[in-house]
């Protein structure tokens, strides 16, 4: 098996683990409040990644390429860990709060228009924006309205959990620009690391103060007995196995085609709603999911003649 192959594959299980993790956090809350279930998902995912980091500085030291870091290497590693686990904490809790009130399907798709966002983000740092890409946001505009807009209720009858989706969606978008920021300058794997270990902790921290102002009741062992199946999915396969995944594959793929790819998250994620939850989408929320997923593809196509 080529290695461009063995990427390809790898990638699009990236993206049927992600996807099929919405179902896992969906199905989760069954028994567990949304804070307290990502906080311990996301220090899982946190443990997950430490034999990760192991074996890949074993590697390096058995090809001779491991160099150890400097003081303001780890300094810059720390805090950018610390950043990203912020940003990361936000989006992540926003988003299992809004996964309380709607479908497991539209929140991949939802969650997916960070795509959209970071450039828009960007104008503010003065980043160029290629033309197409405004027609990209006209349609994830129009596909994010059939989707979430009932036809006979208009705005009037819109799902509250696709509105904290939404924000979710935006907190992911800082979360990418602070990962962006950080990752050029350290190890990606162990920065990762840290922030998921910084969400988890300020997540459980959180949890018995925010949970049951949300109307949740303080869980118990029982209760993260009940769902651990979700727990560890969530945890170990969609933060250590998916990332894993993606960083070893992306250094055989080229960047476009990964990219699209991973955009597969979100039609993974309605296809597990759907299976397995029995979630249903009519006509007009699968245009709207069409739309966004072809805004969002076209959105992450490389330009020659400007930067996104």
């Amino acid at each position: 098996m080529g290695r461009q192959l063995r990427g390809t594959i790898m990638l699009f299980m990236t993206a049927l683990i992600w996807g099929t993790a919405f179902v896992a956090q969906k199905s989760g809350m069954d028994t567990m409040p949304p804070i307290a279930f990502n906080g311990i998902r996301t220090l899982i995912g946190g443990i997950a990644l430490l034999p990760v980091i192991y074996i890949m500085t074993r590697m390096a030291k058995r090809k001779g390429t491991y160099r150890k870091e400097t003081p303001q290497e780890k300094k810059t590693l720390w805090f950018g860990g610390f950043c990203c686990g912020i940003a990361l904490m936000l989006a992540g809790n926003i988003q299992q709060i809004g996964m309380c009130y709607t479908t497991a399907g539209k929140t991949g798709f939802i969650t997916a228009l960070y795509v959209i966002l970071v450039p828009l983000l960007g104008l503010v740092l003065k980043k160029k924006i290629r033309p197409i890409f405004w027609a990209c946001v006209a349609a994830s505009a129009v596909g994010l309205y059939l989707l979430c807009i009932p036809a006979d209720e208009g705005f009037g009858g819109i799902n509250k959990g696709d509105l904290i989706i939404l924000l979710c969606s935006l907190m992911f978008a800082f979360h990418i620009l602070t990962i962006d920021y950080f990752s050029p300058k350290v190890d990606g794997v162990k920065l990762s690391c840290i922030q998921f270990f910084v969400a988890g902790a300020l997540s459980c921290i959180l949890a018995p103060i925010v949970d049951p102002a949300l109307g949740f009741a303080i869980p118990g062992i029982s209760n993260v007995m009940a769902c651990w199946f979700n727990i560890l999915y969530a945890g170990i396969m969609s933060c250590g196995v998916a990332y894993t995944f993606q960083v070893v594959a992306q250094a055989d793929v080229e960047p476009t085609l990964a990219s699209m790819i991973l955009c597969l998250e979100s039609v993974f994620a309605v296809i597990a709603g759907s299976i397995i939850l029995g979630e249903a989408m009519g006509a007009r929320e699968i245009i709207g999911c069409a739309l966004m997923f072809v805004a969002i593809v076209v959105a992450q196509l490389p330009s020659k003649d400007a930067d996104s």
